[in-house]
This record gives structure tokens, sequence and C-alpha cells, in this order.
């Protein structure tokens, strides 16, 4: 799918996607079709204790669609990724389950996703967290670095989702893991392409 998208297909879709995120930073309650914010986290059964740690402003941010942390452990004193971070909360739960001696690393492509996700952090006391401008195509990171990699309802907005998957088995350690939340396709992928991509720049 990925070779059939033009350089200016993907200028489309990135403008559509942060044009949204924009809003989203603000708060992205109204702006998808499940619940967000502290709503959001109870149904898709966070941990409830890990919910608590953080400010009432911070979960007002959350607009994931499922939970990685549901899909295995992150231990004490782990280096975790996150890929699309936007609002930082999945971020600042991995820097809470990792501990000080851990440490959580934020990347998004939206620059107001990242303002939002460094303003949550700073309600914080985290010492252990980083939010970095940066493509989940081309991670800014050296081989085998990461204990776990995570992302939230973000790589099925990627257009090269095969260098992303590369690039974070390229970055994980060989016995890290990867812990993706996301939508996917039921039934028969369109064919017209014009309006696959209008419907992904949407």
């Amino acid at each position: 799918m990925e070779t059939q998208i033009s350089q200016n297909d993907k200028d489309r879709i990135e403008v559509g996607i942060r044009s949204k995120y924009v809003k989203v930073a603000q708060s992205p309650e109204g702006l998808f079709k499940y619940p967000t914010g502290r709503a959001g986290l109870e149904a898709l059964q966070y941990d409830p204790e890990l919910i608590r740690t953080l400010p009432e402003t911070v979960t007002a941010s959350y607009c994931g669609v499922g939970n990685p942390f549901s899909l295995g452990p992150i231990n004490e004193g782990e280096a975790v990724l996150d890929i699309g971070c936007g609002a930082g909360v999945d971020t600042l739960m991995a820097a809470t389950i990792a501990g000080p001696t851990g440490e959580a690393v934020g990347i998004d492509l939206t620059a107001e996703m990242l303002q939002r996700a460094e303003a949550n952090l700073a309600l914080t006391d985290l010492k252990n967290v980083t939010f970095k401008k940066a493509s989940g195509e081309k991670l800014p990171f050296e081989d085998n670095h990461f204990d776990v990699v995570i992302s939230n309802g973000v790589i099925n907005l990627i257009p090269d989702k095969a260098a992303t998957l590369k690039e974070a088995l390229r970055v994980l350690k060989p016995d890290g893991r990867l812990m993706i939340a996301d939508q996917f396709l039921v039934g028969r992928l369109p064919t017209d392409m014009k309006k696959r991509i209008d419907k992904w720049a949407q």
C-alpha cells in the first residue's frame, strides 16, 4: 500500500492529521467516536492506581484507542519509547511504572501536541521523561536502546507502516517488547486511492 502513496499524498495526510490534532491538543472531548479523558482511561481498564497518580488536567487530555499496558509488563528501571505520544499520558504512565531508574521518551510530529505533553509533564514530579519531535518512520535513536516500545492509536495514521515497525524493532533490545494498541480495518480495503487519501487526511 505504501508504494502507491505519492509524496504529495503523504504531505496532504500530514497536514490533515496536524489540523485535527491541533484541536485535540486543546481538548479531545467530542472529537472522537469513543470516550476520551478519564472516562476513556476507565473504559479501557487502565490501572486505577496509575490513573490516580496523574492530575485531572493530564488525564483529561487522554485520547487513546486501547490500553498498551494490558499487553505486558513494564519493569522498574526499563527504558520505554512511546511512538505518537500525543499529550503524553501513556508516556507519563510508563515513566511512573519504570520508576526513577528508568526512562520514558515520547515522540510526535505535531508541535501543539508536544507542547501539551510538556505542559502535562510540568504538572507532575517526574524527572525521567523526554519528549521529542520525530516520525515513527525514522526514529532518532540508536539500535537496541529501549526495553519496551508502546504506541496507542497512531500507527494506523502513518503512511509507511512497514518502515515504522522496522524502526521500532531496530531500537528495541533483542529481548524487548512491542506493545501496540490501534485501530484496524475489518473487511475490504477501498480500491479508490483518492477516496482513501481523502478519508485519511480528514
